[in-house]
């Protein structure tokens, strides 16, 4: 405080010299303007002794072992900070060098105040700008929805700036500015209600994680069907299988359906549930012989077992039978979660036979490789035990049978050359 009062009076002995030496009629514009000289050289002086010790700070932060100061503290916050100087310099001068001069001070003052709540506000984003960057560069925070917290963190200060800004104009407090607005809230809230919606929906999806970024996500009544690139304040930005980028407000997802895969994708596990159409004029019972045939060729073993001998049984029971065990022994198939063949309701395109089981690949193209090449096998395995996978006849089978005249018999026995 005495350093500072010494320089305050340093100041007004120096402006009572320079009034006393410029005594003649209109010397005080001739005092204002040297006052405003020396001001104006400070203010550089120390804008630029502020950049120096700013870089000193840089190196320092360089030399600690934390990654935390280095993102927080780069050089963009500096070059804030060190424009905030000349401005502090100025104001904190304003009373002892431009006094008893009317409208020419309150103008300094008003665009000193004006510019230091400028670049204040602009500093202050500057580092949430980088406390978000330093977040992003973190694994364990990368998943998380912080861009539409950042994004109204940048909004209130701005807010704020702009309400202390028209209270310096008006001439009045800040809350009376609040109270003024506090009357037009339902205007606000009109104008600002997606800005509002999407703060909410962001908190609830992250604090509920329901969604990250990396997500594999569905949203059917958007039409979006991919990755999730990012979560602002008022989208998610989803990249499509074909490439495409889909838009939807956060708070859509949050007052609708949508489906997240990801955990599918944690749990190493992904699931088949497909069906086959079998005919059912193809399901019969198989004779000893049949059975034998089977049995020597490996594909009923694990079944014979089950029934406990070779009776005559139905092709169809058998061929669940098989196909649950040889599901089990696939190397890729989760037998530790359910699995099962089933049959479902009969249609009218014969009677659906559905695989139920899970997968260890969750990757897509592997995933539908891999499930194409069960299904290949079981229809490919299927006619060996008599029975026939439904299709509708096309222009080609109708020509066929009546060339033939004659349709084929599906009671006829199974030999066992056909399988061999």
């Amino acid at each position: 405080m005495e350093g500072l009062s010494s320089v305050a009076q340093f100041i007004v002995d120096f402006r009572s010299t320079l009034s006393a030496l410029f005594s003649f009629p209109g010397s005080s514009l001739i005092v204002t303007l040297i006052m405003l000289l020396c001001v104006t050289l400070v203010a550089i002086a120390g804008y630029y002794i502020s950049i120096w010790l700013l870089r000193v700070v840089a190196r320092i932060v360089e030399k600690t072992e934390t990654d935390w100061d280095d993102d927080l503290i780069n050089a963009p916050i500096l070059k804030s900070l060190s424009l905030l100087t000349p401005a502090l310099i100025v104001a904190s001068l304003y009373p002892y060098c431009f006094v008893k001069m009317g409208t020419f001070s309150s103008i300094v003052l008003l665009l000193t105040q004006f510019y230091i709540i400028w670049v204040a506000v602009g500093a202050a984003n500057t580092f949430l700008d980088n406390l978000f960057t330093a977040f992003s560069k973190r694994k364990a925070f990368q998943p998380y929805a912080v861009r539409g917290i950042f994004q109204m963190g940048k909004l209130i200060f701005i807010a704020i700036g702009v309400i202390i800004g028209i209270s310096l104009i008006v001439e009045r407090s800040p809350v009376a500015i609040l109270t003024a607005l506090g009357a037009s809230a339902a205007v606000l809230m009109l104008v600002f209600r997606d800005t509002i919606l999407g703060l909410v929906a962001g908190v609830q999806l992250t604090a509920n994680k329901m969604l990250h970024r990396g997500d594999w996500v569905v949203v059917p009544k958007h039409n979006a069907n991919g990755i999730v690139l990012d979560i602002t304040l008022t989208t998610v930005k989803i990249r499509n299988w074909d490439n495409s980028i889909s838009t939807v407000p956060p708070y859509s997802l949050v007052s609708e359906s949508f489906q997240n895969y990801q955990a599918m994708k944690r749990s190493g596990a992904r699931r088949v549930c497909r069906a086959i159409y079998v005919d059912f004029n193809s399901i019969r019972h198989l004779s000893l012989d049949e059975i034998k045939v089977l049995k020597e060729t490996g594909y009923v073993s694990d079944a014979a077992r089950t029934t406990g001998d070779l009776s005559p049984c139905i092709n169809l029971t058998l061929f669940r039978t098989y196909l649950e065990s040889w599901i089990s022994c696939h190397p890729e198939v989760r037998n530790d979660l359910m699995y099962m063949v089933r049959q479902l309701e009969p249609t009218v395109s014969g009677l659906p036979l559905e695989l139920y089981f899970f997968l260890s690949e969750t990757d897509w193209k592997a995933f539908e490789h891999l499930q194409s090449d069960i299904f290949d096998h079981v229809y490919a395995v299927a006619p060996l035990f008599g029975l026939i996978i439904f299709q509708s006849p096309s222009g080609l089978d109708v020509m066929s049978r009546v060339r033939n005249n004659l349709l084929p018999d599906s009671n006829k026995p199974l030999e066992a050359t056909s399988i061999g």
